[in-house]
């Protein structure tokens, strides 16, 4: 796979589920569970079809998603945007397929302060799920003895 931007090479890891989105050369999502990274044909696809994927709405100010807009001189086109957004733009030449990582602005891989859905053990055996915690002020610990 080549790394888009500066043309570096990396080997795959192996199978990875990371699909969230496919898109079609006429631009049409066709199967979607959660807005994230996208899987492309092509990088030419329509503004809507990316707000679909990436949850990133195209404005006459920028990219906008929730209170947070990046200006877009030039215009609305995937290469240029994903550059803006911090989004990995990878090609895989064997398969002519494209995949474009979520958004990570300024270099920080997340966008805000929420915590993502988290279930844990508990110290008396039970689990314990991170959302119940959902609208208050949590820190995370986290230790490991090596």
């Amino acid at each position: 796979m080549e790394a888009f931007g500066d043309g570096s090479r990396q080997e795959s890891p192996g199978p990875r589920r990371f699909v969230d989105i496919w898109v079609t050369s006429f631009g049409q999502a066709v199967a979607a569970s959660t807005v994230g990274e996208m899987i492309l044909d092509r990088v030419s696809i329509d503004a809507e079809a990316f707000r679909a994927g990436t949850g990133w709405e195209i404005k006459p100010e920028g990219a906008c998603k929730g209170d947070v807009c990046v200006p877009l001189p030039g215009g609305f086109e995937v290469t240029r945007v994903a550059e803006r957004l911090g989004m990995a733009l990878v090609h895989d030449e064997e398969n002519r397929l494209w995949a474009l990582g979520p958004e990570s602005i300024g270099g920080r891989a997340l966008v805000d302060a929420k915590a993502p859905d988290l279930v844990l053990a508990a110290i008396d055996g039970g689990e314990f799920d991170l959302s119940s915690l959902r609208g208050q002020k949590v820190v995370l610990v986290a230790w490991a003895p090596y």
